[in-house]
């Protein structure tokens, strides 16, 4: 995995007449996380949306490897995963047709990748079943299987135990210790202390 750098400059973000953001900085290299903490409604997700390039702020810039990702959307993202509270899978596809076309629209991905993944996060089970067929903590699994396919450098994360047991926290803490230890960065939403001896973690804690 390659190296990479985020840097986050002065972030203001407003939400009508709401000041949700008042000039965040994050500097972030290799190997490093980040943890956000804060009550609902302090402006976790929309930091992680904006980070993303998701929606705009209205002062400020974010950097990756030292340009502004305005200025190639399309480079920045194909080194960015974003996970939110709803995984990105389709209700009528199965849970393998979910990676495939979900992976696949961003690199090559054969049968046994899919099923190598969805066996690695504990979801053999599911992967000839309809995503609409399966329990939350089911699908956050499928999700969790296609963030490791992705194989991109920077992980947005928004809550990524929600829904799961105690072995699938276990397992979103050891997948984050394995990516952190291949160089790569990460940012989690958390309202719980990451699972995990995770290594190189900041914390950034919102005001509401």
């Amino acid at each position: 995995m390659s190296d990479g750098s985020l840097e986050v400059e002065d972030l203001h973000v407003w939400r009508g007449e709401r000041h949700v953001l008042r000039g965040v900085r994050v500097a972030l290299a290799a190997g490093q996380c980040l943890k956000l903490t804060g009550a609902n409604g302090s402006g976790k997700t929309t930091l992680l949306r904006t980070i993303a390039a998701l929606s705009w702020p209205e002062e400020g810039e974010v950097r990756w490897r030292g340009v502004s990702v305005r200025r190639d959307l399309r480079a920045f993202h194909a080194d960015m995963a974003y996970l939110g509270h709803e995984p990105p899978l389709k209700a009528d596809l199965s849970a393998h047709e979910n990676l495939r076309y979900w992976v696949g629209s961003r690199r090559r991905c054969g049968a046994g990748a899919i099923e190598g993944a969805l066996r690695r996060v504990g979801a053999e089970g599911c992967a000839a079943q309809l995503v609409r067929t399966l329990s939350a903590g089911q699908r956050r699994r499928v999700a969790l299987a296609g963030l490791s396919l992705l194989a991109v450098p920077l992980w947005l994360l928004d809550e990524p135990t929600t829904n799961l047991d105690a072995d699938g926290q276990a397992l979103v803490g050891g997948m984050l210790g394995e990516h952190l230890g291949q160089g790569g960065i990460a940012i989690a939403a958390v309202h719980h202390p990451l699972p995990g001896a995770l290594t190189g973690v900041q914390t950034l804690e919102l005001a509401a």
